[in-house]
């Protein structure tokens, strides 16, 4: 449900944009819908479901039925001996169990498996923000592949036209063979570029087809960037508050705490109540026995040969390692944060610089046009 209210969220975004062509909002849909990788995180969450449901089912009643069918041959020097011969026996018999003690073992099972599909669910919806952005990244590398070829396609033309005039400026002894050459070369980086170009907007084509399932047509413009935070500190508030990485990352520190508590139990004693009947016909002789047993069974561990000792060191070594694992993930979400705040202030900054060196370079170039 959080996947789908992000992808909702990004429809309502997106919902401005013209009906022409191929648009973000068709990626994204075509990606939440075709992704293999969401597909395995959604029946990973549905898995962790039913393990609440096992783990919930040991604390119910259990009841087993068991029956058989025995052929007997029993023979007896004893003076006195009764029931001897051969004869078939029929055996059926009937247990209920409900555990009544465990030494919170199954209390503390029935958390662990809630915890463990809290931490499906986050890392559910952290597959689904970063196929979202995954999308957004395909679909724009597609534009400015499409862009860049446009551009290098355009300056081949102007190369062209250089190599031309340079071509018949050497013909009236204006320049030299060296300037023609030179030319030349820039005529042929321009090439170079334009295959380079070319090559990359097949790579971005074969990314874009493996995250939506679709080959890219005629991609509409994106919408403008969303509002970000006012600064890095709020940027970076809103990340450490909100990540699911991180927030997984608690719940498997959650899981983990209860299963030093599931580790624990191991060592207490058991107590169940138990019910029986059963029934045994032995058809030759034409008798009958039946049995009713209620009672209590206690089970308490002695000596496993350090089996349960181990297991609870082994828990808490787990825990330990899920709080460290906390602390990596605010790290990694901190340093994601950093860069991609940084990485936008600087490529706000290149752009504006960009802008200004290409209306010097039209000045420069009209002039040498001129000359």
């Amino acid at each position: 449900m959080r996947y789908a209210s992000t992808l909702l969220a990004a429809g309502v975004l997106l919902a401005a944009l013209p009906a022409q062509g191929e648009t973000l909002q068709d990626a994204l849909s075509a990606a939440g819908l075709n992704n293999p990788s969401l597909e395995a995180r959604r029946d990973e969450l549905d898995i962790a479901d039913e393990r609440i449901e096992q783990a919930r089912a040991q604390r119910r009643p259990t009841v087993n039925l068991f029956g058989g069918y025995q052929y007997e041959s029993i023979d007896s020097n004893r003076p006195i001996a009764f029931n001897l011969g051969d004869r078939p026996v029929a055996s059926a018999q009937i247990e209920a169990r409900l555990p009544v003690y465990t030494g919170g073992r199954l209390n503390a099972g029935i958390r662990q498996a809630e915890a463990g599909s809290r931490v499906a669910e986050a890392q559910l919806d952290s597959a689904g923000q970063g196929l979202l952005l995954d999308t957004v990244t395909a679909y724009v590398d597609i534009l400015r592949d499409r862009q860049v070829i446009d551009i290098r396609k355009n300056s081949i033309s102007l190369l062209e036209g250089q190599f031309t005039a340079a071509s018949d400026r050497f013909e009236v002894g204006d320049i030299t063979r060296t300037d023609v050459a030179l030319a030349r070369a820039r005529l042929e980086g321009g090439t170079a570029q334009l295959a380079a170009a070319q090559a990359q907007l097949e790579a971005s084509l074969a990314i874009y087809a493996l995250i939506t399932g679709l080959e890219a047509g005629d991609l509409a413009p994106v919408p403008p960037l969303p509002d970000v935070p006012a600064s890095f500190d709020d940027a970076l508030d809103v990340a450490l508050s909100a990540n699911p990485d991180i927030e997984a990352a608690i719940q498997a520190d959650t899981a983990a705490r209860e299963g030093v508590a599931l580790a624990e139990g191991a060592l207490k004693p058991e107590v169940s109540l138990i019910g029986q009947a059963g029934v045994q016909e032995y058809h030759v002789d034409g008798f009958r026995d039946t049995s009713i047993v209620a009672g209590a069974e206690a089970r308490v561990p002695l000596f496993t040969g350090g089996l349960n000792t181990s297991r609870v060191r082994e828990a808490r070594l787990a825990r330990n390692q899920a709080r460290s694992q906390i602390d990596l993930n605010r790290r990694i979400v901190r340093t994601n944060v950093a860069r991609a705040w940084y990485g936008l202030e600087a490529a706000t900054q290149s752009v504006s610089a960009s802008e200004r060196q290409v209306e010097a370079a039209e000045l420069a170039f009209d002039g040498a046009r001129e000359e």
